[in-house]
Order: C-alpha cells, then sequence, then structure tokens
C-alpha cells in the first residue's frame, strides 16, 4: 500500500469528476484526534468557559472580604475590653467597693461611659481607614457606600428628609409595639438615665455619632461581604439579627425588644440595598434615633424625672 491510500478520507463531487474536497462536517485538525493523540486536538480547540463571573451591582463591587471582616471582628472586640477596662482602672475609686456599687459608679460618671463609646468607634474607624484608605489607596467614605441617594440608579424616593421622616414613623411604630411589651425595671440603659448628665450625653451621642458609626460599619461595611457571600436577601436579614444583638446588651436581652430591634435593623438595612446608598439607611437612622430622643426628652422633662410620668 503506497502513501496515497493512506492518506485520510474525503468526499467526491457528485458526477464522478474526481476532484475531492474536505468534508465540512470533519473539523480541519480531525487528523489529531483520528490519529490517537488527543491532547493537540484538544489545545487546538477553542476554549468554552463552563462558568460565568459573577457581576455584582456597583454598591457590592468591594475589595474587602471574610479574612478582613474576620481581623475586624477580633480587633474590635480587643479594642473594646481594652479601651473600658483602662478608663474602668482609670475612673475606679480607691476604696473598695462591691461589682454592683462600682458598675454604678462607673455610670454615673459620663467620662466613662460617654467617653468609652466615643474611643472606641474612634478606633474602629482608625480601623476601617487605614487598611482601606492608607493600605488600599481607596476613597474611604465612596468605597463604604456613603454615595448620594440614587447615585446608582436607584428607584425614588431620592429625596433624604423623606428617609428621616420615615425614620421618625418607625420610631414611633416601636414605640408603640414597646407599650405592650412588659419590660424589665432593672435593664442597663435604664440606669444610664438616672443620671442626668450621662442621659444627655447619650442622647446627644445617640443622635450625632450613633448613626455614622453603625451605618458605616453595618450597612457599608459588614452588609457587602454577607450579601456578595449569601445573596441580598440573607445578607439584608443577617445584618438586621447583628444589629439588633449588638444592643441586646443594653436591653437586658429582653427578647421582645430585641427581636423588634432586629426589625429596625433589618428595615435599615433594606433600605440601603434598595438605594444602594448608606446615606439613604443613615438618614432612616437619624430621624429613628432623633424622635426617640425629642420624646425622651420631652417625657422625662430634660431627664429631671425618670421613668417618665403620665
Amino acid at each position: 500500500m503506497n502513501s496515497e491510500d493512506e492518506k485520510l478520507p474525503v468526499s467526491q463531487e457528485p458526477g464522478g469528476s474526481g476532484e475531492t474536497h474536505a468534508d465540512p462536517a470533519i473539523p480541519a485538525n480531525a487528523d489529531l484526534a483520528l490519529s490517537g493523540d488527543p491532547i493537540p486536538y484538544a489545545a487546538a480547540q477553542p476554549a468554552i468557559p463552563r462558568f460565568r463571573a459573577r457581576v455584582f451591582p456597583e454598591d457590592l463591587r468591594i475589595t474587602w472580604s471574610w479574612p478582613h471582616l474576620i481581623i475586624f471582628l477580633i480587633y474590635g472586640i480587643a479594642s473594646l475590653v481594652i479601651v473600658q477596662t483602662s478608663l474602668a482602672v482609670y475612673y475606679a475609686p480607691h476604696s473598695h467597693l462591691s461589682a454592683k456599687a462600682l458598675e454604678q459608679y462607673l455610670l454615673s460618671i459620663p467620662q466613662f461611659t460617654i467617653g468609652s463609646m466615643l474611643v472606641w468607634y474612634a478606633s474602629l474607624f482608625l480601623f476601617l481607614y487605614v487598611t482601606l484608605a492608607v493600605l488600599r489607596n481607596l476613597p474611604f467614605w465612596w468605597s463604604l457606600g456613603w454615595r448620594k441617594i440614587g447615585s446608582t440608579g436607584a428607584a425614588p424616593p431620592r429625596n433624604p428628609l423623606v428617609f428621616f421622616g420615615a425614620g421618625c414613623g418607625l420610631s414611633l411604630f416601636v414605640a408603640l409595639a414597646t407599650a405592650y411589651v412588659q419590660a424589665p425595671k432593672d435593664m442597663p440603659v435604664q440606669e444610664l438615665f438616672k443620671y442626668r448628665n450621662t442621659a444627655l450625653l447619650f442622647m446627644a451621642m445617640a443622635v450625632l455619632i450613633a448613626p455614622l458609626v453603625e451605618e458605616t460599619i453595618f450597612r457599608g461595611y459588614l452588609y457587602p461581604v454577607l450579601a456578595r457571600s449569601f445573596g441580598v436577601a440573607t445578607g439584608i436579614f443577617t445584618t438586621g439579627i447583628l444589629f439588633g444583638l449588638m444592643h441586646a446588651p443594653q436591653l437586658g436581652w429582653t427578647l421582645p425588644l430585641v427581636s423588634l430591634l432586629i426589625f429596625v435593623g433589618v428595615v435599615f438595612t433594606f433600605v440601603r440595598a434598595r438605594t444602594g446608598s448608606v446615606f439613604a439607611s443613615y438618614m432612616l437612622h437619624l430621624g429613628y434615633n432623633s424622635f426617640i430622643a425629642i420624646t425622651a426628652l420631652i417625657g422625662t422633662k430634660g431627664f429631671t424625672k425618670f421613668p417618665p410620668g403620665p
């Protein structure tokens, strides 16, 4: 058999002209596969991607993930312990007091009660600023979701005052729901209100500082990681649950009150997800806390009468 007989089969033109051409049904490089060596054949074929890269909306395009979040949580717990312990040692009286008496004494000192929270908040922001803005050269506020409402093409409303008013309405709803809850009389947050200076500074912090810090951390930093990992709906509910549990110690772990605060956290996160902006959830949070502060001031006559009179 000569070399002509060893060629690959080709199709013949009808009419028996003897002219031959390559069969279009057979790939041009089929000789590689038929020769018993599939590796060159596979290498010659165009790559067909089996999975498509997941595309996230603009407000979820972040540069941090779980390792960064875990380090942040460890840092947050450690810094809270260090700050509160340091200030407790500094302001503790020299005389020996029982644990309960020492707690009440420290609560009466605004420099400890409010000062420890402000220092802790500052340490959390310092960590985020250094690890995101300095080391990664990112725009700090923008990367954490602080954007103009509607800048990501979200549906209306886009007026910040609408969200502020909605926050006041949400606060009124929670207040009415709380009226049907049998709350314990010795909740830690009520202990704060027994000392006028501490209570006034606490309300000021709740309006001026807490919404800024909590929205940045929960809705700007934590929510995108959860939403990217488990989906938007799970991210909304998980962030809301963690938000409520963070405030649970102040409420004495009273289940109905904690559940209401979890609901509030879910609403805040839903607004952030719906608008794509932390500024929207901040205005909602600001309205919520402002309504509480105003009603508390009126009901206690400037924290000179507690609990509120009828």
